[in-house]
C-alpha cells in the first residue's frame, strides 16, 4: 500500500479558539458574543477549519444548538493542547519580562552587606539591569518579621540571634567560620587556631551587653562567661578598640575581609563552637518572583567565592 502523505493544515490559532469556544458551549450565538464577534463571522472562522482538515462537518445543527460530530470530537483535546501550550508560552514570556523590568525587594544583616550581598548584587545588576532593587539592613529576627509581613521577597539572614528560622523556607548559602580579632601585639596573634577559653580572661568588644543570641554564645558553649567590657556596636568602630588595646571581639568570616591593618585575626578553633549558617530565607508557601528567583542564584555563587581570609 503506497505511502500516504499528510500535508500541514497550517491551521490558524483563532479558527481552534473559535472551536472551542463554539464547543464549550454548544452554541455559535453564545461563541459570538463571548469573542465580541458576529455570528456570521463565527460561522466563516468554523467553515475555514472544516475546509483545512478535509471538510468534514465539526458540529452537527441541533434544534437548539450544536453539538461537535465524530471529527469534532476527536479535535478536540488536541485543539486544548495546542491553545494551552500558547498560552503557556505567553505566560513564560510575560514572567521574563517581569523579571527584566520587575522589583527586588531583599533585606540584609550588616556583615553580609560587607562582602556576600555587594558580590550578589554585581552578578544580579550586570544580567538584569531594568529591575528596580531596594533593600534593608537589619538584624535576623526584624528581617523574618519583614518577610513575613510581605514588605521583604528575600532576607538573608543568619543562625546567631537565636532567631526562630524554622517558620521560613530557608535556602542555606554557606557555613561561616569564626575569628578572634586581637591587637597587633597580641602574644596569640600570628599563631594558629585558638580554643575561645583560652580568651576567657579577656575583656570583649560586643554589639550587647549580653553574650546570649550573639557570637559569644560560642563562649557560652565553652563553658565560660564572656566579659563584655565595651558595647560597640558598628563593626569599623569595634576595629579601633581592639586596634588600641581595649579588648578583644569576635569577627565572622563574612567580615574578615575587610580588616584594618594594626589589628590581627586568628582563626576559632570550632570543635565545640560551630560555625554559624547563613541563609536566604523566603516566605514559606509565597512563590518567589522571577527577580528574587535570579537574585538567590547570585547569592548561591557569591557565597561561592566569598574571599575569606
Amino acid at each position: 500500500m503506497p505511502h500516504q502523505h499528510h500535508h500541514d493544515p497550517g491551521l490558524s490559532s483563532v479558527w481552534l479558539r473559535v472551536f472551542l469556544e463554539v464547543a464549550r458551549h454548544g452554541s455559535f450565538t453564545v461563541a459570538a458574543r463571548n469573542l465580541g464577534w458576529t455570528q456570521s463571522a463565527v460561522s466563516r472562522q468554523i467553515s475555514s477549519l472544516e475546509g483545512a482538515l478535509g471538510g468534514a462537518p465539526l458540529f452537527d445543527r441541533l434544534p437548539r444548538g450544536v453539538r461537535p460530530t465524530e471529527a469534532g470530537r476527536i479535535l478536540l483535546p488536541y485543539a486544548q493542547t495546542v491553545t494551552e501550550a500558547l498560552h503557556g508560552a505567553v505566560r513564560e514570556l510575560a514572567e521574563l519580562r517581569e523579571a527584566a523590568g520587575g522589583r527586588l525587594r531583599f533585606g540584609a544583616f550588616a556583615t553580609a552587606d560587607a562582602a556576600l550581598v555587594p558580590l550578589a548584587l554585581a552578578a544580579f545588576r550586570a544580567r538584569h539591569p531594568g529591575v528596580l532593587v531596594s533593600r534593608e539592613e537589619g538584624l535576623t529576627p526584624v528581617l523574618l518579621d519583614r518577610l513575613t509581613a510581605g514588605h521583604l521577597d528575600l532576607a538573608v539572614v543568619s543562625t546567631t540571634g537565636g532567631a526562630h528560622l524554622d517558620a521560613h523556607a530557608l535556602h542555606h548559602l554557606l557555613d561561616e567560620s569564626l575569628y578572634v580579632a586581637l591587637p597587633a601585639g597580641h602574644e596569640l596573634a600570628g599563631g594558629g587556631p585558638v580554643p575561645l577559653s583560652r580568651l576567657a580572661g579577656a575583656d570583649w568588644i560586643s554589639g550587647s551587653p549580653r553574650p546570649e543570641g550573639t557570637l559569644l554564645d560560642a563562649a557560652l558553649r565553652q563553658g565560660f562567661r564572656p566579659r563584655v567590657a565595651h558595647v560597640v556596636g558598628e563593626w569599623t568602630a569595634k576595629q579601633g578598640y581592639v586596634a588600641a588595646g581595649l579588648g578583644v571581639a569576635l569577627v565572622p568570616a563574612l567580615a574578615a575581609a575587610s580588616v584594618r591593618p594594626d589589628i590581627a585575626l586568628v582563626p576559632v578553633l570550632d570543635e565545640e563552637a560551630p560555625a554559624r549558617a547563613v541563609y536566604a530565607a523566603t516566605a514559606r508557601g509565597r512563590s518567589l518572583t522571577p527577580a528574587g528567583t535570579a537574585f538567590l542564584a547570585a547569592l548561591r555563587e557569591a557565597a561561592r567565592g566569598v574571599p575569606v581570609p
